[in-house]
């Protein structure tokens, strides 16, 4: 295993190329970004390959109902939506937590956002196109995407088609997010490969480095305007992401079905896009600080802190789960009465109601307990989260598309229970889905070892705004390891924010 060191003398060129002053503990936080770069662990090739292989599944499915129809993945004239609509809803939804939260937290300035906000980007960055394809397999036939990117062909009344050009102007503004705090990373990155290691990739990096970081000189008049790029980048992308997910929300609330035309669906989808958001970006962390180590630099405080955020969220989302119900039940009208009484005690009951205990109670009961509020506890809320309300997608998508519209004279007498239609899943759809999900990690994966995994300029400038070795009897703290004031790093909050209070005599970190 190589050693990670800086050739040409860390502690020397960090001041140079941060455009401030360095200590040498912070080349810690150097190694720790750039050794999913120089390093392969043992278990990567193996990780990336059984990810590959379930990918390559759903391709062969998606080509098989390609090449047999739409049939083969469960449709029928009886359900003409399903799990397609609820993989997209469901996908593009939660790449939206890892941009928003990042940049909240920028917006606010929490200090503690720094080791997070990287793999944070990059969920969302991964996210969203894997989100966008599955328009392909809802289309059916994969050349009408033609439709979509040619003008002349454009169906202005598609929601669709509104759907596309919000989403690809919003992957833009993601991909700018992620790429603006890359740039001083590149330049200090590119000292940390080593000249002796001319390996492909490594040349690769190497390569791609020195265009990313252009002409960056950490310069003050470069980093104030990389700053205020930002933060411009920050605030523009928080309306977009609302807007964004209302319009994919106007694919259902335009139509004329009962169940589909909601005017509450916009602030609906986009609670529930954030909700989900927030959970994927709490397992993201979660499985990069366990797999590349990060235990250092993302505490489990963190994780709890996201947690809270979380729970805003899901307490908003039942709010408007009830708020939806209620009125459409209350309204006594034939179309919504029908829905409302399948999904709460027909059918339709054992989805909702899991949606509504594994994603609507128990992370309130989580965060509720204290013993329960933890790293580990916000970990399993969040992925009770991920998949409850993806189920829940499923709840708002097939009961309206099998909700006949034509209903039968006996049914109307109370005679018969009437002529719904069915979905059943078969396995094209499931090996699709499994395939985007499992799509996710493997693009982190591949991601990671090509950019460092920490904002590595972004947590040495933050590490400079106060001298933590200066308070009166606080020794400073570098993950859960005292270092004495010779060594301290002048004002890591990020390391530090979430320890003080232990080295007071205070709770302990969770």
């Amino acid at each position: 295993m190589p050693e990670l060191r800086d050739n040409t003398g860390a502690g020397e060129r960090s001041g140079m190329e941060a455009g401030i002053e360095v200590p040498p503990a912070l080349d810690a936080v150097r190694a720790a970004a750039i050794r999913p770069v120089l390093e392969t662990p043992r278990w990567w090739w193996p990780a990336v390959g059984l990810l590959g292989v379930i990918v390559l599944v759903g391709i062969v499915a998606w080509a098989i109902q390609v090449a047999d129809g739409l049939g083969v993945s469960g449709y029928n004239n009886t359900a003409f939506w399903s799990v397609y609509e609820a993989d997209l809803v469901a996908f593009i939804g939660v790449s939206y937590g890892g941009a928003v939260v990042s940049a909240i937290l920028r917006i606010t300035k929490a200090t503690w956002r720094a080791p997070l906000t990287r793999i944070a980007e990059a969920t969302a960055l991964v996210t969203l196109p894997i989100g966008m394809l599955f328009i392909i397999p809802h289309l059916g036939s994969p050349w009408r995407i033609w439709e979509l990117v040619w003008p002349p062909d454009w169906n202005l009344s598609s929601p669709i088609l509104w759907d596309f050009f919000a989403v690809s102007t919003y992957l833009l503004a993601t991909a700018v997010f992620f790429y603006l705090p890359l740039i001083p990373d590149m330049a200090i990155a590119r000292g940390w490969l080593e000249p002796e290691r001319q390996g492909l990739r490594i040349r690769v990096c190497r390569r791609l480095y020195r265009v990313l970081a252009g002409r960056w000189d950490a310069s003050e008049p470069q980093r104030r305007l990389l700053h205020g790029a930002i933060g411009l980048v920050a605030i523009m992308i928080i309306p977009m992401a609302v807007s964004v997910h209302s319009v994919l929300s106007f694919a259902f609330a335009s139509s004329s079905r009962g169940g589909y035309l909601e005017t509450i669906f916009p602030v609906y989808f986009v609670v529930a896009a954030l909700y989900t958001g927030v959970a994927l970006v709490v397992l993201s962390l979660a499985a990069c600080r366990r797999i590349y180590h990060l235990e250092a630099f993302i505490h489990p405080r963190h994780l709890v802190r996201l947690g809270f955020l979380l729970v805003a969220f899901g307490a908003a989302y039942l709010y408007l789960t009830f708020t939806e119900y209620l009125i459409d039940g209350y309204s006594g009208t034939v179309d919504n009465a029908a829905w409302v009484r399948q999904v709460l005690v027909g059918r339709y009951w054992i989805p909702f109601w899991f949606y509504f205990v594994a994603a609507g109670v128990l992370p309130l009961v989580i965060m509720a307990v204290r013993r329960l509020r933890t790293g580990t506890g916000v970990v399993v809320a969040s992925g009770l989260v991920v998949f409850a309300m993806w189920v829940k997608r499923l709840v708002i998508v097939i009961p309206p598309a099998t909700e006949p519209l034509v209903r039968s004279p006996l049914a109307a007498a109370g005679v018969v229970a009437g002529n719904w239609g069915t979905y059943h899943f078969t396995w094209v759809p499931i090996s699709i889905t499994v395939a985007a999900t499992a799509a996710i990690p493997l693009a982190l994966l591949i991601l990671f070892r090509f950019v460092p995994i920490l904002p590595i300029a972004e947590m040495e400038e933050l590490a400079a705004l106060e001298d933590v070795a200066e308070i009166p009897g606080v020794p400073a703290l570098v993950g859960n390891k005292r270092i004495g004031a010779a060594h301290a790093i002048p004002g890591s909050s990020f390391m530090t924010s979430m320890s003080l209070r232990d080295a007071r005599g205070g709770e302990d970190a969770r």
